[in-house]
């Protein structure tokens, strides 16, 4: 089972930016020492409050320059808003860097007022996202490529550099609506499932009907990986008392982002959107805990993970160790290395 942290590069209020990178730098380090196995980074945009990674494969850059081991994950990179061939030469690039060890996470994002800052209709989201991977795929894979699409013409052009890693990187999906999940399943690929709150039981239909679309596709690979909330303490009172006031301070955050996207024009599921975003209006801790989150000591996270491992089938998991970004840093990497050295080492 391959273990992964998500992490957002949180702001600190009061002070510089410098200042949260460094912090996020820090966890990297810790990472890298105590043997995760991945750093997932996010992508977001125009949200100063939550943020301040935007540019994920740079960052993945300078993650690829001081590590060794660990690999270096997107989640996601969002396709609708890159061009498809400057994404394959940076990607390809961070690939050479790290001497093979990015893994290509790819995704819409939800955020439908990120796509109208950058000019992009998010009813366009969906083609977008097919086209752009097509490409990248095809400028990794081939010596020269021509491409006549809907949103990009171009003949006869080599990519360089291509990947370390051949034919490409490992590509993972976000699946979020019912169809993705099947989609993606016919083509073959892993799939991120990013959880706010759901039981296993909610999910469980969603990843059955990937298995049973990658079964019908004969790719031998494929995968289930969640992204969770999640954090671990010395104890389970600890770990309550350190995390809930920023889980709940997340919970209000999406409700906001979910129900400003479904108002936007172009938004599919906006229905959808606005139910999730009534539910996590008012979600309590204890309603959290009902789900998938992983919150408490290394033993009740250990026993917890495992009971999702057998009910999905996972593949892997994405902990958010700072769900929300109020933590303070010496507790994140508490969590994070209780999560290397009590956690870990029971799947391993």
């Amino acid at each position: 089972m391959e273990f992964g942290i998500f992490h957002e590069f949180p702001p600190l209020p009061g002070r510089s930016h410098a200042e949260a990178f460094a912090q996020s730098f820090d966890l990297v380090d810790g990472a890298e020492r105590w043997g995760l196995d991945a750093m997932w980074l996010g992508e977001l945009h125009f949200d100063p409050a939550r943020s301040v990674l935007s540019a994920p494969l740079c960052v993945a850059s300078a993650i690829a320059a001081r590590t060794q081991r660990m690999k270096i994950g997107l989640a996601v990179q969002v396709l609708p808003l890159c061009h498809p061939l400057r994404l394959a030469e940076e990607a390809a690039t961070v690939d050479q860097i790290s001497n093979g060890r990015l893994i290509f996470g790819v995704g819409r994002s939800g955020v439908a007022r990120t796509y109208e800052a950058y000019g992009v209709p998010y009813a366009e989201s969906r083609e977008r996202f097919g086209e752009v991977l097509d490409i990248v795929r095809k400028a990794w894979t081939q010596d020269r490529i021509s491409y006549q699409g809907k949103y990009h013409r171009f003949a006869d052009v080599s990519v360089v550099p291509k990947p370390l890693q051949q034919p490409t990187p490992p590509i993972r999906v976000a699946a979020t609506s019912a169809d993705t999940f099947v989609s993606i399943g016919r083509e073959g690929l892993p799939i991120f499932v990013a959880v706010r709150y759901e039981t296993a039981a909610e999910i469980a239909p969603q990843i059955a009907a990937y298995r049973a679309a990658l079964a019908d596709s004969g790719a031998a690979d494929g995968g289930v990986f969640l992204r969770v909330p999640a954090y671990i303490a010395p104890s389970d009172a600890q770990a309550r008392s350190e995390a809930e006031p920023s889980l709940i301070h997340f919970y209000r955050q999406q409700a906001a982002l979910l129900a400003d996207s479904a108002k936007r024009a172009g938004v599919d599921g906006a229905e959808r959107r606005a139910a999730i975003a009534r539910r996590l209006e008012t979600i309590t801790y204890e309603q959290a805990l009902e789900g998938t989150v992983l919150i408490g000591s290394p033993k009740s996270v250990a026993a917890r993970l495992e009971e999702l491992r057998q009910e999905l089938s996972l593949d892997g998991v994405l902990m958010e160790l700072n769900c929300g970004g109020k933590i303070p840093h010496r507790n994140v990497m508490t969590a994070l290395r209780l999560l290397c050295q009590e956690v870990m080492p029971t799947f391993h």
